[in-house]
């Protein structure tokens, strides 16, 4: 990552990753999991539901669509929001690819 300091303030360029930039561990996952959570609200929006008819939707219940929607995603799995999504219409494509790197990485992307 880079170093500027800006208006006498330190400033570092993110990585792209919050979670690996803040060195938590996982940070690959917490980052697909947040993604699939801004996607599942983005859904949830853009389809005017009502968060009871979303969790109905969904498979949950309302309290757990609440506490998603407040961006509280981890006792979800990233299968359990993969699901969550295809009960809202939406198609997910997983892509396996071999990386230049000795580790690769998970990546969410949308269309």
């Amino acid at each position: 990552m880079s170093k500027r300091i800006v208006e006498g303030i330190d400033v570092e360029a993110s990585s792209g990753n919050v979670f690996a930039d803040l060195e938590l561990p996982d940070a690959d996952k917490l980052q697909i999991k947040s993604g699939l959570t801004v996607e599942i609200a983005k859904a949830i929006c853009e389809r005017g539901l009502t968060q009871a008819e979303a969790a109905k939707q969904m498979g949950l219940t309302q309290p757990k669509v609440s506490s998603l929607l407040r961006g509280e995603f981890s006792n979800f799995s990233e299968r359990k929001l993969m699901d969550c999504l295809n009960r809202l219409g939406y198609d997910i494509e997983i892509r396996v690819r071999e990386t230049a790197e000795p580790i690769g990485h998970l990546v969410l992307t949308h269309a």
